[in-house]
């Protein structure tokens, strides 16, 4: 019997190291990663440049308090700062507490405006995390279910509706701000439409709400820009990010501009070991390597490649719904549940995730080349398609394909 705490359903295999795109089990079987540890590893695994940036820090000093002064959190909050065009950076270890924080932030903001029970606008098929507050702000019953009563406090409306949240504006005078990722990854790698971000900030504007982006998956390049509201014009009041920012060391940050910037006094929030120096050396290292190496761009060329191959590939398979995504966030929608996937690809040798029951969820490290993402098509295609004749033949239920 393991001692182990049963909360994940964890497959039969356990890495013994990595490098580069690639990692080995401990019987020496390599595999290609195409899921970075859930987004966290850009920089793949075991990068010649972090890994000598973190012995040096470990040497160094790799914890003090955050009640003393930390120099490398005050340089990595000036990064951060300069290439998001925020105000203020709080530090953290992941990223369901830097939404934590972005939700005590809007609670706070709502009392100064004198409302007594503050609400906020949160989606369906969100994903924020697994604290009380940011599951209850998750917008799937599945990961709320067995922990209630969960929090008030939150109004739900659908991904993509400007409209509705037009409707609750209208009808809810508690609200105060607007919790939203713009690429939903764990809801199914939804992409918002280009005007859904410029059409919250002038909600936000109109009813004073604060407009706060979950960017936990989505930051550190990974679709493309530093952030992926900087794929538009619109500068929002407070960005969460984590996953990439330390590349696979624990870090994450709740950043805040304008009024938002102010909230926070000394002793209303805090953390042990959030921006410690071992942390904001990963966070400035990881930052450096992403721009000086061009890993953006590459997140453009290479995500923009991996989609193309598989529209190319899965057009007009029936069972297959759709190919979406941005940068090095890819998605294929299948017509019915297809987790058992994961295990096929692992026995391929390819490492692979299956999120919202049907979407296959590529998040591929952003150094990939262009010989990996060839390996990683060669793998994949072969097995979603045969996956798919296995449903047909078996008369699975399955909508009309209407892969781009």
């Amino acid at each position: 019997m393991s001692h182990l705490m049963n909360t994940y359903a964890r497959l039969p295999v356990a890495f013994e190291r990595g490098e580069g795109s690639w990692l080995w089990d401990l019987q020496g079987r390599r595999y290609l990663d195409a899921l970075a540890g859930v987004a966290v590893c850009g920089l793949g695994h075991a990068h010649p440049r972090l890994t000598r940036a973190l012995q040096k820090q470990v040497a160094t000093l790799i914890h003090t308090s955050n009640i003393y002064e930390i120099d490398l959190q005050s340089k990595l909050a000036d990064r951060l700062a300069a290439i998001s065009g925020m105000e203020t950076v709080f530090f953290c270890n992941s990223g369901c507490e830097a939404n934590e924080a972005a939700i005590k932030l809007a609670r706070l903001y709502g009392h100064k405006k004198g409302i007594e029970a503050p609400a906020i606008v949160v989606m369906e098929q969100s994903f924020h995390g697994r604290t009380m507050a940011t599951l209850t702000a998750t917008g799937s019953r599945k990961v709320q279910a067995g922990f209630e009563p969960l929090l008030s406090g939150f109004v739900r409306a659908p991904f993509d509706d400007l409209e509705a949240v037009r409707r609750v504006a209208a009808g809810n005078r508690s609200v105060v701000a607007v919790l939203v990722e713009l690429v939903q990854g764990e809801g199914g790698v939804n992409v918002c439409s280009p005007e859904y971000l410029n059409g919250l900030r002038e909600i936000c504007d109109q009813n004073e709400w604060l407009l706060m982006l979950d960017e936990v998956q989505t930051g550190t390049g990974r679709t493309g820009k530093w952030f992926a509201y900087q794929h538009s014009g619109v500068q929002p009041d407070v960005v969460t990010l984590a996953k990439g920012l330390g590349n696979g060391v624990p870090i994450g940050t709740c950043m805040a501009a304008g009024v938002a910037a102010t909230l926070f006094t000394a002793g209303k929030h805090g953390s042990t070991f959030g921006g410690n120096p071992l942390a904001c050396a990963a966070g400035l290292e990881t930052l450096a390597i992403i721009e000086e190496d061009g890993l953006m761009q590459n997140a453009v060329e290479i995500g923009d490649y991996i989609r193309g191959e598989l529209r190319a590939h899965l057009s007009g398979i029936p069972g297959v719904k759709d190919v979406r995504g941005v940068g090095m966030m890819v998605g294929v929608e299948l017509a019915f549940p297809c987790g058992e996937l994961v295990t096929r690809a692992l026995a391929a040798g390819l490492l692979i995730n299956v999120t919202n029951d049907t979407v296959v969820r590529l998040l591929p490290p952003l150094i990939y080349t262009r010989e990996e993402a060839r390996m990683l098509l060669d793998m994949l295609v072969p097995l979603i398609q045969e996956y798919v004749a296995e449903q047909t033949a078996a008369g699975t239920p399955q909508a009309a394909s209407h892969a781009a």
